[in-house]
């Protein structure tokens, strides 16, 4: 038997596991296994979405099991990779108890975390946009921040309540202070003590201009249409601390807030830092096949790897475009090592970029041209509905969004509060009195 392990769900991951049960899912003599913390693939371009309301929750996941027809999966958390030995050591369950699945030839697609750069109280108090938590825990921070703001006991916190700084002037972060604007500013005609003018939004970004990836053109495109939209920029600053009651950014400004999103840094996986492999940047060091050097039988892709653009000297950027494609050059590499053959070198050059800055109006750079307003943003949302997985949720997308045309954004909050008890003692004579027992105060999910 074979054995090919793949550590990783996401694009990388299960692109190269889909590619794979199409060349050897039919031999019996090759055994397939994905290894991710989650039981479903996260669809992370429209992660916002779901902070904003634009989209449900369930929208943007799909069951790794549904996806994977011949392939086996396994959920849990990858505790070590042992490449000596050739085993993974994976941990699951409540109790966190450990298997050790033994290898031949090993994909280390596990993406990134973020990296709060020890900037002080960032991580303690900062939110993040990397997983379907983190976006159903912005979406209730918001509910619960006009909630709160709209009682009459809140004239003093009104301000940093309303105020909300996302850092970080990439994809992420315009995305997200983008559908957080039209949130928020959409739901304040069912707020009467809050006015419109008490909504402060602010993007800070390292950079002269944002979405750097997309040119200077796009860049002031997109930060022109967010500044008229009552959105706060501030340029070439970078966040130096955060308190319970405000950020202080490095241009001398500090900003009474209650809520930031950082979206500025990433990093490797903290197990690739434990790999005996050659780094750079944090991240492993492949050749154009995508293998590990010194490692027969290893590759890496996604976030965690550095691959080189063989044109351009430079690497490869870490988008999902790139992460789906370099999995599928990777299944062929390994059918190539197991059944002979020619390897297949990786080079995309890119199809393009996109961007939803809100509002119906997107920015856009696909094969050379520019896209602006409202083409560009039916060009985002019609390109990356092609890209998800699987006719169900493909449909379910398309009927919200239809729906969302017509109707208002929903502001009901996704928490967990337990549903309150009772306990009573009946003796012969008396009965005592009833105790109705409340729970916590309910927690937010995520």
């Amino acid at each position: 038997m074979t054995r090919i392990l793949l550590l990783g769900g996401g694009f990388g991951g299960l692109y190269a596991a889909l590619e794979l049960e199409k060349r050897l899912g039919d031999d019996p003599d090759v055994d397939i296994t994905l290894v991710n913390r989650d039981n479903f693939f996260l669809f992370t371009p429209m992660l916002h979405e779901v902070a904003a309301s634009d989209l449900d929750l369930t929208d943007i996941v799909s069951p790794i099991r549904r996806i994977l027809r011949k392939a086996r999966f396994f959920e849990g958390t990858v505790e070590r990779v042992d490449l000596p030995g050739g085993r993974v050591v994976v941990s699951h369950g409540p109790d966190r108890h450990t298997h050790e699945l033994s290898y031949d030839f090993l994909v280390i697609a596990l993406g990134s975390i973020t990296n709060f750069y020890n900037l002080p109280g960032l991580e303690q108090r900062a939110l993040t946009m990397k997983t379907l938590g983190d976006a159903v825990f912005l979406r209730n921070r918001l509910i619960a921040s006009l909630e709160e703001a709209d009682t009459e006991c809140a004239g003093a916190s009104r301000e940093a309540l309303m105020t909300f700084v996302v850092a970080g002037g990439g994809f992420a972060g315009v995305e997200t202070i983008a559908g957080v604007n039209d949130f928020v500013r959409d739901a304040l005609r069912f707020y009467p003590h809050i006015d419109e003018a008490s909504v402060r939004m602010v993007l800070v970004h390292a950079g002269p201009i944002i979405l750097p990836e997309l040119g200077d053109k796009l860049g002031a495109y997109a930060q022109r249409k967010l500044s008229e939209r009552g959105i706060e920029i501030h340029t070439n600053a970078k966040v130096e601390r955060v308190t319970d009651t405000n950020v202080a950014l490095s241009n001398g400004t500090v900003v009474p807030t209650r809520t930031v999103v950082w979206t500025a840094g990433t990093s490797p996986h903290p197990l690739i830092g434990e790999l005996p492999c050659e780094r750079d940047r944090g991240r492993l060091r492949v050749n154009e096949f995508l293998e590990v050097a010194g490692w027969p039988g290893v590759w890496a892709l996604g976030d965690c790897a550095l691959i080189p653009n063989r044109k351009t000297g430079t690497f490869h950027p870490p988008t999902a475009q790139h992460a789906l494609r370099e999995g599928r050059v990777v299944a062929r590499n390994i059918v190539a090592a197991i059944r002979g053959g020619n390897r297949v070198a990786f080079d995309f050059p890119g199809l393009g970029q996109l961007a939803a800055i809100g509002h119906r109006t997107g920015v856009a750079k696909i094969a050379g041209f520019t896209f602006s307003g409202f083409f560009a943003w039916w060009l985002w949302r019609t390109i990356y509905l092609s890209k998800l997985p699987r006719l169900e949720k493909k449909v379910r997308v398309a009927l919200d969004w239809t729906l969302d045309l017509i109707f208002k954004k929903d502001f009901v909050q996704y928490l967990t509060p337990p549903a309150p008890v009772m306990s009573t003692h009946e003796e012969a004579h008396a009965v005592e009195p009833v105790r109705l027992a409340h729970a916590d105060p309910p927690a937010t999910v995520g």
